[in-house]
């Protein structure tokens, strides 16, 4: 028999939905170390927690996320909130002793994550470990890439290209939800989607950003305020508010092994619903992901012939590839869904042995920087910063 290790989740919204079916899954394809039991799920609202807890698979609701620290049946907290909240729960449940699982980015600001960073370095020294949640690197096929790379396939690393192209708010009477304000939301395009792309570039170099120059944008400046179920707006009233984040950056920097990268993250693109596409060019050759092809990747090897230069596509289903192996047959395509599948399972393995997962908050901190960064040289005119060292 397996121990039983109890999850506690916080927010149960979009990723509180992407979470829960990981959990629901992840026991049923991967061979785990414990057994996950969804014990309880937490939110503002009695009656909207309950329906979340029994449409999503939680045996509890919670209107309280401190009442999970408290509950010996809760090993996990699993952190699904806007960013303003992450800092709290986090601190407060590693020194609970409870494990985290944190949503991206880590934290509204590099002060807040510092100090996530040094409670996670200090809980770790008590066997409590603390993971943060950038899902893309649990793709196949981006997995893949870092393999490619590790093994030397790309040689010398010369250029890194990533993009991240959404469309969901260029109609200028979408309301002004919460990823729409910096006080909530801590960035707008730049935190959302360009912390993925950040992490993802170095995640498949394994190499650092140190140094970056930035332009942000925001195209819509005021919109409808977001109205709730019950009829009210945000606000307490009609009218509109003011869009407190970018809807676009766009920034240009170096690598610590010397390459150049181009970095673009925007709502704004037209026809893009949630293409995450990167492109890395080395001396012996390169390779291209699209996630909106999410199980393909692209490799050139230039060390052949000229005469059969070119990208070619593989097919990123075999049971050899990363992850893939546990599910369907070759050529069955995987989902969105599975990055979070992978994710819970590396946690649960990591949790089992002793080990510090990865991304780690210090991972997450890094991320961070490089964002205060980029709003630093956007909001001093694309010059040229520095990305702070730990």
């Amino acid at each position: 028999m397996r121990p039983v290790i109890g999850i506690g989740m916080v927010g149960y919204a979009f990723m509180g939905r992407t979470h829960s079916q990981a959990w629901r899954s992840v026991d049923a394809f991967f061979d785990l170390p414990f057994k996950p039991a969804m014990v309880a799920v937490a939110g503002r609202s009695a009656e909207a927690t309950a329906q979340a807890a029994e449409k999503l698979g939680w045996a509890h609701a919670e209107t309280d996320w401190k009442r999970l620290l408290e509950r010996d049946d809760v090993q996990i907290v699993d952190i699904c909130t806007p960013g303003d909240s992450h800092a709290e729960i986090a601190i407060a449940a590693l020194a609970a002793g409870k494990h985290v699982l944190c949503e991206k980015p880590l934290a509204n600001t590099v002060a807040e994550a510092e100090a996530m960073a040094a409670a996670a370095k200090e809980a770790a020294a008590r066997g409590v470990r603390s993971m943060v949640a950038f899902n893309y690197r649990r793709v196949p096929a981006v997995a893949l890439a870092r393999r490619f790379v590790e093994e030397g396939r790309l040689g010398e690393i010369r250029h890194v290209r990533a993009q991240y192209l959404q469309d969901w708010i260029v109609d200028p009477e979408f309301p002004l939800v919460w990823r729409l304000q910096k006080d909530k939301a801590g960035s707008g395009a730049l935190g959302d989607i360009g912390a993925h792309i950040i992490d993802t570039a170095e995640f498949i170099t394994g190499q650092r950003l140190t140094g970056v120059s930035a332009m942000t944008e925001t195209f819509v400046k005021e919109r409808p305020l977001a109205v709730s179920s019950a009829g009210l707006s945000a606000g307490g009233g009609a009218g509109t508010g003011p869009v407190t984040v970018d809807d676009a950056a766009l920034f240009i920097g170096r690598l610590s092994g010397g390459a150049l990268a181009s970095f673009e993250a925007t709502r704004f693109a037209t026809g893009h619903k949630n293409a995450l596409r990167i492109e890395v060019n080395g001396s012996l050759g390169s390779l291209s992901f699209d996630f909106e092809a999410m199980n393909e990747l692209w490799f050139h090897d230039h060390t052949i012939g000229s005469a059969e230069h070119g990208f070619r596509r593989v097919q990123v289903t075999e049971p050899d590839h990363p992850y893939a192996g546990a599910w369907w047959p070759p050529g069955h395509g995987l989902g969105y869904e599975h990055t979070f599948v992978h994710e819970t399972k590396d946690f649960l393995e990591a949790i089992a042995a002793g080990t510090d997962p990865v991304p780690s908050f210090e991972d997450g901190l890094r991320v961070q920087r490089v964002l205060a960064a980029v709003e630093q040289s956007a909001a001093e005119g694309s010059r040229f910063t520095t990305v702070e060292d730990s």
